[in-house]
Protein backbone atom coordinates (compact mmCIF):
# COMPACT_ATOMS: atom_id res chain seq x y z
CA UNK A 1 0.00 0.00 0.00
CA UNK A 2 1.22 3.46 -0.89
CA UNK A 3 0.83 5.71 1.95
CA UNK A 4 -0.56 9.21 0.98
CA UNK A 5 1.38 12.27 1.93
CA UNK A 6 -0.91 14.55 3.56
CA UNK A 7 -0.58 13.53 7.45
CA UNK A 8 -4.03 15.01 7.94
CA UNK A 9 -5.27 11.70 6.31
CA UNK A 10 -3.06 9.55 8.37
CA UNK A 11 -2.35 10.75 11.64
CA UNK A 12 -1.72 7.19 12.51
CA UNK A 13 0.90 6.44 10.73
CA UNK A 14 2.76 8.99 11.80
CA UNK A 15 2.23 8.90 15.70
CA UNK A 16 2.98 5.55 15.09
CA UNK A 17 6.61 6.58 13.90
CA UNK A 18 6.82 8.94 16.19
CA UNK A 19 6.44 6.08 18.97
CA UNK A 20 9.20 4.13 16.97
CA UNK A 21 11.47 6.61 16.84
CA UNK A 22 11.14 8.08 20.75
CA UNK A 23 10.88 11.78 19.58
CA UNK A 24 7.28 13.41 19.07
CA UNK A 25 7.52 16.73 16.59
CA UNK A 26 6.51 19.79 17.60
CA UNK A 27 6.21 20.63 13.33
CA UNK A 28 4.86 17.27 11.56
CA UNK A 29 5.58 18.51 8.29
CA UNK A 30 8.92 17.95 9.16
CA UNK A 31 8.27 14.33 9.73
CA UNK A 32 6.90 13.93 6.50
CA UNK A 33 9.20 15.20 4.79
CA UNK A 34 11.76 13.19 6.30
CA UNK A 35 9.69 10.66 5.06
CA UNK A 36 8.90 11.29 1.49
CA UNK A 37 11.09 10.07 -1.06
CA UNK A 38 11.72 11.65 -4.43
CA UNK A 39 9.58 9.14 -6.45
CA UNK A 40 6.51 10.26 -4.29
CA UNK A 41 4.52 13.41 -5.88
CA UNK A 42 2.95 15.39 -3.81
CA UNK A 43 1.24 18.77 -4.03
CA UNK A 44 3.94 21.39 -3.01
CA UNK A 45 6.84 19.18 -4.62
CA UNK A 46 8.64 18.54 -1.52
CA UNK A 47 11.10 15.40 -0.66
CA UNK A 48 13.53 14.51 1.46
CA UNK A 49 16.75 15.24 -0.67
CA UNK A 50 17.25 18.72 1.70
CA UNK A 51 17.11 16.87 4.80
CA UNK A 52 19.37 13.89 3.61
CA UNK A 53 21.70 16.53 2.84
CA UNK A 54 21.93 18.03 6.45
CA UNK A 55 21.52 15.20 8.09
CA UNK A 56 24.91 13.74 6.47
CA UNK A 57 26.53 16.72 8.15
CA UNK A 58 25.03 16.55 11.53
CA UNK A 59 25.60 12.60 12.23
CA UNK A 60 29.15 13.33 11.59
CA UNK A 61 28.89 15.86 13.69
CA UNK A 62 27.51 13.62 16.70
CA UNK A 63 29.39 10.58 16.07
CA UNK A 64 32.60 12.59 15.56
CA UNK A 65 31.97 14.53 19.04
CA UNK A 66 30.88 10.81 20.71
CA UNK A 67 34.14 9.32 19.27
CA UNK A 68 36.18 12.14 20.56
CA UNK A 69 35.20 12.59 23.76
CA UNK A 70 34.59 8.65 24.63
CA UNK A 71 37.63 7.22 23.35
CA UNK A 72 40.92 9.40 23.96
CA UNK A 73 43.28 7.03 23.53
CA UNK A 74 42.36 6.33 19.90
CA UNK A 75 44.10 8.29 17.48
CA UNK A 76 43.21 10.20 14.55
CA UNK A 77 43.36 7.73 12.00
CA UNK A 78 41.61 5.33 14.61
CA UNK A 79 38.57 7.86 15.13
CA UNK A 80 38.49 7.76 11.29
CA UNK A 81 38.45 4.26 10.75
CA UNK A 82 35.44 3.79 13.36
CA UNK A 83 33.45 7.03 12.41
CA UNK A 84 33.87 5.98 8.75
CA UNK A 85 31.92 2.34 9.51
CA UNK A 86 29.26 3.69 11.88
CA UNK A 87 28.27 6.76 9.11
CA UNK A 88 28.48 4.17 6.21
CA UNK A 89 25.04 3.30 4.12
CA UNK A 90 25.14 -0.57 5.05
CA UNK A 91 25.24 0.42 8.65
CA UNK A 92 22.67 3.31 8.43
CA UNK A 93 20.66 1.35 6.10
CA UNK A 94 20.85 -1.76 8.62
CA UNK A 95 19.85 0.41 11.58
CA UNK A 96 16.84 1.67 9.33
CA UNK A 97 15.46 -2.01 8.73
CA UNK A 98 15.94 -2.81 12.41
CA UNK A 99 13.87 0.45 13.21
CA UNK A 100 11.20 -0.99 10.99
CA UNK A 101 11.52 3.09 8.95
CA UNK A 102 10.57 0.98 5.84
CA UNK A 103 6.54 0.64 6.96
CA UNK A 104 6.06 4.65 6.99
CA UNK A 105 8.00 5.32 3.70
CA UNK A 106 6.36 7.71 1.47
CA UNK A 107 7.60 6.50 -2.05
CA UNK A 108 5.83 6.32 -5.43
CA UNK A 109 4.36 3.04 -7.38
CA UNK A 110 7.94 2.50 -8.54
CA UNK A 111 9.07 1.72 -5.14
CA UNK A 112 5.86 -0.24 -3.61
CA UNK A 113 7.47 -3.66 -3.20
CA UNK A 114 8.99 -2.55 0.45
CA UNK A 115 10.81 -5.77 0.01
CA UNK A 116 12.59 -4.72 -2.36
CA UNK A 117 13.86 -1.68 -1.68
CA UNK A 118 17.38 -0.20 -1.86
CA UNK A 119 19.76 0.12 1.10
CA UNK A 120 20.39 3.51 0.06
CA UNK A 121 16.78 4.71 0.51
CA UNK A 122 16.44 3.32 4.20
CA UNK A 123 19.97 5.15 4.84
CA UNK A 124 18.85 8.25 3.18
CA UNK A 125 15.87 8.26 5.83
CA UNK A 126 17.92 7.48 8.33
CA UNK A 127 19.75 10.81 7.56
CA UNK A 128 16.98 12.92 7.26
CA UNK A 129 15.27 11.85 9.99
CA UNK A 130 18.37 13.42 12.17
CA UNK A 131 18.18 16.61 10.41
CA UNK A 132 14.31 16.47 10.77
CA UNK A 133 15.11 16.16 14.60
CA UNK A 134 17.74 18.46 14.61
CA UNK A 135 15.73 21.52 13.33
CA UNK A 136 12.26 20.95 15.33
CA UNK A 137 14.49 19.82 18.54
CA UNK A 138 17.84 20.90 18.78
CA UNK A 139 21.08 19.27 18.68
CA UNK A 140 20.38 17.43 22.18
CA UNK A 141 17.07 15.62 20.56
CA UNK A 142 19.10 14.74 17.38
CA UNK A 143 22.09 13.54 19.32
CA UNK A 144 19.53 11.15 21.65
CA UNK A 145 18.35 9.60 18.68
CA UNK A 146 21.05 9.37 16.80
CA UNK A 147 23.31 7.69 19.46
CA UNK A 148 19.97 4.95 20.75
CA UNK A 149 20.77 3.33 17.51
CA UNK A 150 24.41 4.16 16.92
CA UNK A 151 25.47 3.28 19.51
CA UNK A 152 25.74 -0.66 19.29
CA UNK A 153 27.05 0.01 16.28
CA UNK A 154 30.46 2.02 18.12
CA UNK A 155 30.80 -0.90 19.69
CA UNK A 156 30.74 -3.57 17.18
CA UNK A 157 33.64 -1.80 15.09
CA UNK A 158 35.42 -1.19 18.21
CA UNK A 159 35.74 -4.75 19.41
CA UNK A 160 35.89 -6.12 15.77
CA UNK A 161 32.90 -8.06 15.98
CA UNK A 162 32.41 -7.65 11.90
CA UNK A 163 34.81 -7.02 8.96
CA UNK A 164 35.81 -3.79 8.32
CA UNK A 165 35.19 -2.37 4.80
CA UNK A 166 38.63 -1.12 4.20
CA UNK A 167 37.96 0.04 0.51
CA UNK A 168 35.51 2.83 2.30
CA UNK A 169 37.96 4.21 4.55
CA UNK A 170 40.78 4.29 2.30
CA UNK A 171 38.53 6.14 -0.22
CA UNK A 172 37.30 8.40 2.19
CA UNK A 173 41.07 9.22 3.23
CA UNK A 174 42.50 9.27 -0.21
CA UNK A 175 39.64 11.95 -0.97
CA UNK A 176 40.66 13.70 1.99
CA UNK A 177 44.05 13.31 1.94
CA UNK A 178 44.76 13.92 -1.79
CA UNK A 179 41.47 14.82 -3.57
CA UNK A 180 41.28 11.84 -5.25
CA UNK A 181 39.75 8.44 -5.28
CA UNK A 182 42.28 5.25 -5.22
CA UNK A 183 42.40 3.00 -8.43
CA UNK A 184 42.38 -0.79 -8.35
CA UNK A 185 43.83 -2.98 -11.07
CA UNK A 186 44.26 -6.55 -11.59
CA UNK A 187 47.96 -7.95 -11.69
CA UNK A 188 47.34 -11.31 -12.08
CA UNK A 189 44.64 -14.54 -11.53
CA UNK A 190 45.42 -18.12 -11.11
CA UNK A 191 44.13 -21.37 -10.81
CA UNK A 192 41.02 -22.99 -12.18
CA UNK A 193 37.87 -21.63 -12.91
CA UNK A 194 35.82 -23.06 -10.42
CA UNK A 195 38.66 -21.82 -7.74
CA UNK A 196 40.68 -18.32 -9.29
CA UNK A 197 42.90 -16.33 -6.79
CA UNK A 198 42.87 -12.64 -7.92
CA UNK A 199 45.81 -10.21 -7.03
CA UNK A 200 45.08 -6.75 -6.91
CA UNK A 201 46.95 -3.62 -6.71
CA UNK A 202 46.15 -0.06 -5.54
CA UNK A 203 47.09 3.06 -6.23
CA UNK A 204 46.69 6.45 -5.03
CA UNK A 205 48.08 9.87 -7.25
CA UNK A 206 50.40 6.82 -9.70
CA UNK A 207 51.99 5.47 -6.84
CA UNK A 208 51.25 1.67 -5.54
CA UNK A 209 50.44 1.71 -1.95
CA UNK A 210 49.47 -1.83 -1.43
CA UNK A 211 48.84 -5.31 -3.22
CA UNK A 212 46.40 -7.65 -1.98
CA UNK A 213 45.27 -11.28 -2.78
CA UNK A 214 41.37 -12.83 -2.70
CA UNK A 215 39.03 -15.42 -4.25
CA UNK A 216 37.04 -12.92 -5.91
CA UNK A 217 37.99 -9.36 -7.15
CA UNK A 218 35.89 -7.76 -4.73
CA UNK A 219 37.89 -9.97 -1.66
CA UNK A 220 41.58 -8.88 -3.44
CA UNK A 221 40.30 -5.26 -3.52
CA UNK A 222 39.77 -5.19 0.22
CA UNK A 223 42.54 -7.06 1.08
CA UNK A 224 44.84 -4.23 -0.71
CA UNK A 225 43.35 -1.61 0.91
CA UNK A 226 44.06 -2.99 4.42
CA UNK A 227 47.91 -3.29 3.29
CA UNK A 228 47.68 0.42 1.95
CA UNK A 229 46.13 1.53 5.28
CA UNK A 230 48.73 0.20 7.07
CA UNK A 231 51.00 2.32 5.17
CA UNK A 232 48.66 5.24 5.05
CA UNK A 233 47.59 5.72 9.14
CA UNK A 234 50.21 3.63 10.36
CA UNK A 235 49.03 4.34 14.18
CA UNK A 236 45.57 3.12 13.56
CA UNK A 237 46.87 0.09 13.16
Amino acid sequence: MILQTNSQTNPEKFIACQNIIGYSFKKMLLLEKALTHTSCRVENNFSNERLEFLGDAVLGMIISDYLYKTMPHYSEGELTNVKSVVVSQSTLAKVGMEAGLKEFLLVGRGLNDRDLFPKSLLANVFEALIAAIYIDGGIEAASEFTLRYLKKEIDLVCKNQHKKNYKSILQQYSQKEYGITPTYRLLQQIGPDHGKSFEIVVSIKGSEYGRGWGKSKKEAEQSAAKEALKILTPDSN
